[in-house]
């Protein structure tokens, strides 16, 4: 009684039971979890999860501080990688969101202080019986990504952002017949 979503390979199983929609306070993890919401556009979530390894190897582990320096000749090297999502733009965006939440880290602490404020500490709870009730934004998300964009964060728009919210355990989004639902 998994969330459908998870039962297309073990892969995602795994990562839906361990990981989807368990808080997250770790900014280089929620920093990961954005980088890979912002590659999955477009694409399956089981195409990110196979190159997950590839992505963790060519963004330094996805410690913000080293990849907010990459260079141009760092984007021609990933571009060359097949262990992960080659495409310019997104490659680029990673690089500038690592720069934007280093700046949120400055400004609020930590990364987790500033997205988990705009939702007063508390995650959203939602009651959903089947997949198709599940939204790909909300008005909340909308407004939340038009203030990201100002912030300078880029390849984000509202649903990779909902992705996001749902993934590192803002917004708990398991059907209520999923058991991982209250885990």
């Amino acid at each position: 009684m998994r969330c459908a979503w998870a039962t297309i390979s073990e892969l995602d199983q795994k990562y839906h039971d361990e990981e989807w929609g368990v808080p997250c306070f770790d900014d280089q993890k929620l920093f990961e979890i954005l980088t890979l919401e912002v590659m999955q556009a477009g694409l399956s979530w089981s195409t990110i999860l196979k190159k997950r390894e590839g992505f963790r190897e060519s963004f330094e582990q996805f410690e913000i501080h080293k990849v907010s320096q990459f260079t141009k000749d760092d984007v021609e090297t990933l571009l060359q990688n097949p262990k992960i999502i080659r495409h310019r733009q997104k490659i680029e965006a990673t690089i500038q969101n690592a720069k934007i939440i280093l700046q949120l880290q400055k400004q609020y602490g930590s990364f987790h202080e500033f997205l988990w404020s705009k939702f007063e500490h508390t995650p959203i709870i939602n009651h959903w019986e089947k997949m198709e009730d599940v939204p790909s934004s909300t008005p909340l998300t909308e407004q939340l990504c038009k203030e990201f964009k100002k912030m300078g964060f880029k390849f984000i728009g509202p649903t990779t952002l909902y992705s996001f919210l749902q993934a590192s355990g803002i917004i708990n989004d398991h059907l209520d017949s999923c058991p991982f639902k209250h885990k």
